[in-house]
Formats: C-alpha cells, structure tokens, sequence
C-alpha cells in the first residue's frame, strides 16, 4: 500500500511538472520531465557521462569517509580531554558558519581544482560526525559506565557494550545528512572550481549552453548518487551494529532513551 501511495505522489508532481513545462511552453526556461528523461539517456551514452559519474563519485565518498573519520576522531578525543575539546569547538563553529562558497574559494586558491570536491566535502561532513559523536558519548548511561570501572571492563568490551549501542542511533541519522550535504557541497564545489570530468562541470556546461533538460538530468544523476551512496553507508553501519552490538546492550540503550523520554514528561 506504502508504495502504490508513494507512486501515486511521485505521479502526480511528475504531472504537475508536464503540465507546466505545456503552459510556459519554453524549453530554455522549464523541460519537461519527458525531455529531461530524453536528454539523460543520450548523455548516458556517451563515455564522458560515465567518467564523469565515477570521477565526482570517488572524489565525494572519500571527502565523506575523511570527514567522518576526523568527526569520529576528534569527537571521542575532545570528550575525553576537555581541553582539547575546547581548542576544537571553535573551529567546528567556523566551519559549520562559513559558507561553503568561500572555502571553495580558498581551496581553488591554495591546491587547484584536482582535489576540491574531496576537501571541501571532508570540511562539511567533519562537524555533523563530531557533534554526532559528542552527543552520542555524552548521552552514555553513567551507571554502565561507574559498573565497567567497577570491575575493571576492558576497553574493547567497553567500546562494544556500552559505546557502540550509545553512538549506533546517532551515526544513523548523522550520516544520512553527511553524505546529503556532502553531495550538494561537492557538486557546488565543482560547479565552482570546474574541474573537468564531475557531474558539476556538466551541470556548469549544461547552464552555459541553456539547456535545462540537461540540467535537470545532471540534478537527478547527482540526487540518485547521493541516494546510493547513503543506503550504502547506511548498510555498513547496520552490518557493524549486528556483528559488534550484542542485542541486550542495544536493547539496553534504547531503554535508556525511553527513560529520558518519561523523565522530560
């Protein structure tokens, strides 16, 4: 029933989209959805399309792979030493304030284009794990933790007992944003930078050329990458929950929360 209602809406904006495209009846200011289809399949025939694909792809997932291990990272290491926590905290509100134009800007100046899509892709996934990661750790049960010193719980059971089910739900929903924004900032970057062979030097080209099916077709290549990559993230996430989260800690946590729920009541 959910995907038939789903389908149903999907339909529906699609004809709502045609129907506008028919009134203004001007392809340079709105294609329709049909052009637009039209114009992806002759692109995707082409090889440059596919290296464009994969180009922006490697350069975006390795952007968010580095900007959520330094989260994760820092993250743990500012909670455990507050001074360093301190040290940081200034840094991840610059760079969560700073538009992502300006340091576009800044990298183009100080390493070219070649890598741009990666660094600044790594600057705005880096503050969405950290903050995911202190928040997670610090909503860690104090008791769990007073009983592990109790009796002398080895790290790694620690990790897996008691951290792991805290920062599982966290990770979850943090990583499902990260490689949204981490997407937008890097097709934004290479719209910027142009560097050649990226889905945002063939949006760019799409633009200067006045071709709006194609720039719709390059929006939805990119919506559907970045869609990818985040059920791909998310799975791997589930996979680590299932081998190294045993179920009574998870069902530990999610008790936790329940309990911080009626406590606010």
């Amino acid at each position: 029933m959910k995907i038939i209602k789903k389908t149903g809406i999907v339909a529906f904006w699609l004809l709502v989209w045609q129907l506008l495209a028919i009134i203004i009846h001007n392809k340079i200011l709105l294609a329709g959805p049909a052009e637009s289809l039209n114009a992806l399949i002759q692109m995707a025939k082409t090889p440059d399309f596919s290296a464009s694909v994969v180009t922006s792809m490697l350069h975006i997932v390795a952007g968010v792979v580095i900007g959520c291990v330094l989260g994760i990272v820092l993250g743990a290491i500012a909670l455990k030493y507050r001074i360093v926590g301190e040290f940081i905290s200034p840094v991840v509100t610059t760079v969560k304030s700073v538009p992502v134009a300006s340091f576009v800007v800044l990298i183009l100046i100080w390493i070219g284009s070649d890598n741009l899509s990666t660094v600044i892709v790594a600057l705005v996934v880096f503050p969405i794990l950290y903050l995911a990661t202190t928040n997670g750790l610090s909503a860690t049960d104090d008791k769990l933790l007073e009983m592990a010193h109790v009796y002398r719980m080895p790290s790694a059971n620690k990790i897996r007992y008691i951290y792991f089910p805290a920062l599982i739900p966290s990770y979850m929903s943090a990583i499902s944003v990260a490689v949204g924004m981490g997407f937008k900032s890097g097709a934004a970057a290479e719209v910027i930078g142009q560097p050649l062979l990226t889905m945002g030097n063939g949006l760019y080209r799409s633009k200067i050329n006045l071709d709006t099916a194609e720039v719709f077709a390059w929006t939805f290549t990119i919506v559907l990458a970045s869609f990818v990559v985040e059920k791909i993230f998310i799975m791997i996430i589930s996979i680590i929950k299932k081998m190294f989260v045993p179920a009574s800690a998870n069902n530990q946590a999610v008790n936790n929360k329940d309990e911080e729920v009626q406590d606010d009541n």
